[in-house]
């Protein structure tokens, strides 16, 4: 396997997803904007799609990928025997949780926005759409079980594609709510379920070459099975530590009116390159990487997490860079328009700027907290993710009131780079990890890239500065046009100074 193709593989289907999000999510931006409507929907979308991100995105990998290809390498019977455990616990589990959920929604919602009980009017839509859109937390956590067992088999394809099915979806909900002239948060609310139950559709089919599932009440909770779900509940802490920060700034955010959608938008825009180079590297590097450590490969192993680390870092600096650069402009281009007014932009663009600051530390810890996981080992990072956790809570909380909501993205970079040094703290005093030469060699010229780039960049924002006023409606194509020539000069000097060449990025040489 090589990790740069499976990468690609991964994140071209991934970027497609990301390009009919933000296209979904700037007509959400036209037709909803940042109000009443807006904010109690998006406290509706957060509340499963969190769960989603924390249980889909890494956490049920973590757990389940190294234990299954460990058995995978003994016995494919026994693998599946011990898959078959997993889904039909997994199954019951989530059906008594959403049917709990259903019912104690009030409840659930005064834990993620508290602020809403101040408005009994947004609170009740809250909870209303909330309750709709709740199913899809029961599809899209079976469906990420089958793309455990994808990934594990090194078929990354069709789980990266199956969120495409769920932009389109949507945004065709969003259409028909045009043309019926019906409740846009409502249709948005219900097309959400439908699109977690398409998604379980479609990877139930590409699963069966794999792994056919057998449904059965009577459950063998073996040790196997124990040791599983002793590793789940940390590792869905551990990998989702982003997401929790990012759930915990939306409790926080629901104060302050307007702050929940500023968030929303800002997370949208950044999260692009958080799924390409930390979700996208972790999950094809993670099956390998449990398979050298199976083997005890060490040689192996070190040298696929100096690659994942430096694929990260090429992707992930970059990015940084320029979101901090352009910010504003993005902002206005992708949701300046219709009901996003200046205000909304303004606002969004600055959440954006301080994730911005973050990016790097949210990638890197989905490569680092693999070191651990592939060795079976969930609850180091779990102890770590507490804490980043705890202490974003306090400096959002502190500063809350004396600041306002933009000390939230604030909160949420630093303890993230917080966490990424205590997970390579640890990393080293476990012995899991050293950088190779090849390694140290290609950071400063990655850097130096990244300062390039970002010259090129400014400059250009400057040039077409006049094409970025709020009333301007090509904006966005001055912005992809920019967008590209950054790329090409980021790639063109890259491989001119040797900071990345795609053949360098191979498990064997």
């Amino acid at each position: 396997m090589n990790l740069i193709t499976s990468t690609s593989t991964f994140s071209f289907f991934t970027l497609i997803s990301r390009i009919l999000g933000y296209a979904r999510d700037i007509l959400i931006a036209i037709f909803l904007g940042t109000g009443l409507f807006a904010d109690a929907f998006f406290v509706a979308f957060r509340l499963p799609n969190t769960f989603r991100r924390l249980f889909a995105e890494g956490a049920f990998n973590a757990a389940f990928v190294p234990s299954y290809t460990g058995e995978l390498v003994q016995s494919k019977e026994e693998a599946d025997n011990f898959a078959r455990s997993i889904f039909n616990l997994l199954f019951i589990v989530l059906l008594i949780f959403v049917f709990l959920a259903e019912i104690f929604m009030p409840q659930l919602i005064y834990l993620i926005a508290p602020g809403f009980y101040k408005d009994p009017e947004k609170l009740n839509l809250a909870v209303d759409l909330s309750r709709i859109t709740f199913p899809f937390l029961f599809f899209i956590c079976l469906a990420s079980f089958y793309t455990a067992i994808l990934n594990s088999h090194n078929k990354f394809a069709a789980a990266a594609a199956a969120p495409i099915i769920y932009n389109i979806i949507l945004i065709g909900a969003l259409l028909i709510s045009q043309f019926l002239d019906s409740s846009i948060a409502v249709t948005l609310s219900y097309a959400v379920s439908i699109s977690g139950f398409v998604q379980l559709l479609i990877l139930s089919f590409f699963v069966q070459k794999k792994f056919k599932v057998i449904f059965s009440f009577k459950i063998v909770i073996n040790e196997k099975v124990k040791f599983f779900f002793k590793k789940l509940v940390p590792s869905i802490f551990s990998s989702g530590v982003t997401q929790i920060n990012i759930l915990v700034g939306t409790i926080i955010a629901s104060f302050h009116p307007g702050a929940v959608s500023y968030l929303y938008y800002a997370d949208r825009v950044y999260h692009i390159n958080l799924a390409i180079a930390g979700i996208g590297i972790g999950t094809v590097m993670l099956p390998e990487l449990s398979k050298f450590i199976k083997n005890n490969n060490n040689v192996e192993a070190i040298n696929l997490q100096n690659r994942a680390i430096e694929f990260c870092l090429f992707l992930s600096i970059p990015a940084a860079v320029a979101l901090v650069i352009s910010s504003n402009e993005i902002v206005t281009s992708l949701f300046g328009y219709g009901s996003f007014n200046i205000e909304s932009v303004n606002n969004t663009a600055i959440a954006l700027t301080f994730f911005a600051y973050g990016v790097p530390a949210f990638a890197l810890l989905k490569i680092l907290s693999n070191f651990f996981f592939s060795r079976n080992d969930t609850k180091t990072p779990f102890y770590l993710s507490v804490v980043s956790v705890v202490l974003n809570i306090a400096i959002s909380v502190t500063l809350f009131n004396r600041v306002g909501f933009i000390i939230i993205p604030i909160a949420t970079s630093i303890s993230s780079w917080i966490n990424v040094f205590m997970h390579y703290y640890y990393i080293k005093k476990k012995n899991l990890h050293t950088f190779d030469v090849k390694f140290i060699s290609k950071l400063p010229r990655i850097i130096l890239s990244v300062v390039v780039m970002g010259i090129v960049l400014y400059l250009l924002l400057g040039f077409f500065a006049d094409k970025f006023i709020y009333n301007e409606s090509w904006k966005f194509i001055y912005l992809f046009i920019i967008v590209i020539i950054s790329l090409i000069s980021y790639f063109l000097i890259s491989n001119f100074s040797g900071a990345f060449k795609f053949k360098d990025i191979k498990l064997k040489q």
